[in-house]
């Protein structure tokens, strides 16, 4: 690997030898990172990984809808009930059930059509999520073309959380103060996450006048959404049809978010200027979870994280096949593969969120070196 973080600081007028062998001898090692993400590649294609799996997919698919609707169906015989609420909270895990299964659609390896696996992924996102594939596509690829690196990765924009050093102190002193803390309510607030993609996706409909079949998603989440607020007032007292949306969005968030979160949070980032091969990218910078075919099914295949940057299109059941072989191409070519337990890695996630926070709050602490201490 190597960084110009040296040059663009202007620490160094000239390269001396020394720097200069080390810097061919990187480039090396990338070049031969490269050899085998291509030799990998090989391997995982000629054992038939990246073909598609129709009848998983087709599976999941029906399983869910006919899911969906049998909470339809007993929510209509519950009527006026506070039992409601389970209802409630298995609509919020089947929602992202829906998601993941648009997410799978995007990445196109439910189909071998790119217009199969757009459309799918457009009517599941829209009419069952109430998400917008437009605005999860563009957020989305950016991220997997460079995930935790500062600068590109929409994911580890400085927002609500700090993410890195870098984006902790640059903020005010009452800033510093709640992000100091940051990871112990990083969870809570992953309970408001469903809101949050609810709004981003309307916001792109508006805002973005280009987007491909806008109309169409615009008509497809104001029907999912509309719809769905206008059964809940209707049929229920209006404390009932909060409670019950509150729930259902708070469960759909803390799925989807729990998943997504334990994917990169705490792993490598990537400077600005940095300049890391796609092996190495894709590998340092993702964590997996360890788990049978339920945490599979519970994070959608996002367990798998390494694999899945790895290989985007490869089906969700292959990535557990792939994992072995992955793994061992790791270990002979000396790269580092993470994969810990669910709740070691959300403490993971909170350590390293309060860390950034911390590390905030003393301004002589060089963000670069304690990255490279842990």
């Amino acid at each position: 690997m190597t960084t110009s973080h040296a040059d663009s600081h202007g620490y160094v007028e000239s390269q001396p030898a020394h720097e200069t062998r080390a810097s061919s001898a990187a480039g090396t090692r990338q070049e031969r990172h490269v050899s085998a993400y291509a030799e990998l590649s090989r391997r995982v294609r000629s054992l038939g990984l990246l073909e598609r799996r129709y009848g998983y997919y087709w599976t999941m698919i029906i399983g869910t809808v006919l899911g969906f609707a049998a909470i339809w169906v007993g929510f209509g015989f519950l009527g006026n009930s506070w039992f409601q609420l389970l209802l409630a909270a298995a609509l919020g895990v089947i929602l992202a059930q829906f998601g993941f299964l648009g997410h799978d659609a995007a990445h196109r390896q439910i189909f071998a059509s790119h217009r199969w696996n757009a459309w799918t992924s457009r009517v599941i996102s829209g009419l069952f999520t109430g998400l917008s594939y437009g605005w999860w596509m563009s957020k989305h690829n950016r991220h997997h073309g460079n995930p935790n690196k500062e600068g590109a990765d929409p994911d580890i924009n400085p927002g609500a959380f700090a993410f890195t050093p870098s984006a902790a102190q640059s903020r005010g002193s009452l800033g510093s103060k709640l992000t100091s803390r940051q990871g112990y309510y990083f969870f809570p607030l992953l309970l408001l996450e469903g809101l949050a993609l609810h709004v981003a996706s309307i916001q792109t409909l508006f805002q973005r006048k280009n987007m491909t079949h806008r109309w169409w998603e615009a008509s497809f989440i104001t029907l999912r959404l509309g719809g769905y607020l206008a059964v809940l007032f209707i049929f229920l007292p209006a404390g009932k049809a909060a409670a019950f949306l509150g729930i259902q969005m708070a469960l759909f968030g803390l799925c989807l978010g729990a998943s997504f979160a334990t994917n990169h949070i705490g792993m490598r980032i990537v400077g600005h200027d940095e300049k890391v091969d796609f092996l190495q990218r894709q590998v340092l910078t993702s964590r997996n979870i360890r788990g049978g075919w339920f945490m599979d099914i519970a994070m959608g295949g996002l367990n798998r994280q390494i694999e899945h940057h790895l290989f985007p299109n490869m089906a969700r059941p292959n990535l557990r096949r792939v994992r072995h072989i992955v793994r061992a191409h790791c270990a002979e070519h000396g790269i580092r593969y993470t994969e810990v337990g669910l709740f070691e890695a959300f403490g993971n996630v909170v350590a390293y969120l309060n860390r950034v926070g911390l590390a905030a709050r003393d301004p002589f602490q060089c963000p670069l070196a304690n990255q490279l201490r842990t």
